[in-house]
């Protein structure tokens, strides 16, 4: 997982920019577990890897695979309670990512927020 940066949330929940789906087989032998993918299917272009795409790879490399996407430049109240539920259910580690890991962050602290 060298070339993977997580960023650590929490113990357990770690945040990073997008990935590959050859990335994920890499996760799983590292001991991760999940995969939250916060990223629109196509944001980045006909480059970037659709949900589909990931959620196939996930499955072959035995995650579980969850897809929230959400808009860059504004996460709502409910999007966050989405991901709040889905960080309790998923078996940890978990992994999510978005472009860069901002949205993620950012939907997280909605959510601790929220729960305050």
């Amino acid at each position: 997982m060298s070339e993977i940066t997580l960023n650590t949330l929490e113990d357990g929940l770690y945040a990073t920019a997008q990935l590959t789906p050859n990335a994920l087989a890499a996760l799983a032998r590292g001991g991760i577990r999940s995969i939250i993918n916060n990223r629109p299917d196509f944001e980045g272009g006909p480059e970037q890897a659709t949900s589909d795409q990931m959620q196939h790879a996930a499955e072959a490399a035995g995650l579980a695979y969850r897809y929230l996407p959400v808009n860059g430049a504004h996460q709502t109240p409910e999007e966050a309670a989405a991901f709040a539920r889905l960080i309790t259910e998923l078996p940890r580690p978990i992994v999510a990512y978005c472009r860069s890991g901002t949205r993620v962050s950012r939907l997280y602290q909605l959510g601790r927020e929220q729960d305050s």
